[in-house]
């Protein structure tokens, strides 16, 4: 992080402000209810998964990298912004949409009677769990802490993906 991220109060402000509009306008939609408001949330759905699997599957790689560099060496304090950022502007943002479009769909549609959904919702929390994990980690390398080998980061960048294909096997094929 430069000297002048560290104090400027513009990142906290324009998070905020994205906040504010992002449930405004969630708000504004449930309200107003338009023709095709099921269709338009769950595609919103789709997009925030695809952006929190993008970066779920990104940032342990980072990691990997991040432990060959040297503590407090030029190259970990870019690894060290590129991972503050991929977990601030896309995976943090990306889970919250995912869980608030998620369970909204779930009641909508009726189907959080459904045990496929159960299921699904049982590997998301598992998922949630492992991103809980990844911020722990992301503060270890912040404060130069990591004591992990690059070889659990490689281990541990295989558990999203093989949540994702279980999840995603729940939803399309529903088998119970």
């Amino acid at each position: 992080m430069t000297a002048a991220e560290k104090t400027s109060p513009a990142p906290q402000w324009r998070w905020l402000i994205a906040l504010i509009v992002t449930v405004a306008g969630a708000i504004a939609l449930i309200y107003w209810s338009p023709q095709g408001l099921y269709l338009w949330l769950k595609a919103f759905h789709i997009i925030a998964v695809i952006a929190w699997m993008a970066g779920m599957l990104y940032l342990p790689r980072l990691f990997v990298y991040h432990c060959e560099a040297e503590p407090g060496s030029k190259q970990s304090e870019t690894f060290k912004v590129m991972e503050r950022r991929l977990l601030t502007v896309i995976i943090n943002p990306a889970m919250i949409a995912t869980w608030i479009l998620g369970l909204w769909l779930a009641y909508e549609s009726g189907f959080y009677r459904e045990h496929w959904l159960q299921a699904k919702f049982l590997l998301v929390i598992g998922l949630s769990g492992l991103h809980g994990e990844m911020v722990r980690w992301f503060r270890d390398f912040q404060n130069d802490r990591n004591t992990r080998p690059a070889k659990f980061y490689r281990i541990m960048n295989e558990v999203p993906a093989v949540l994702m294909v279980l999840i995603v096997l729940l939803v399309v094929l529903k088998p119970f």
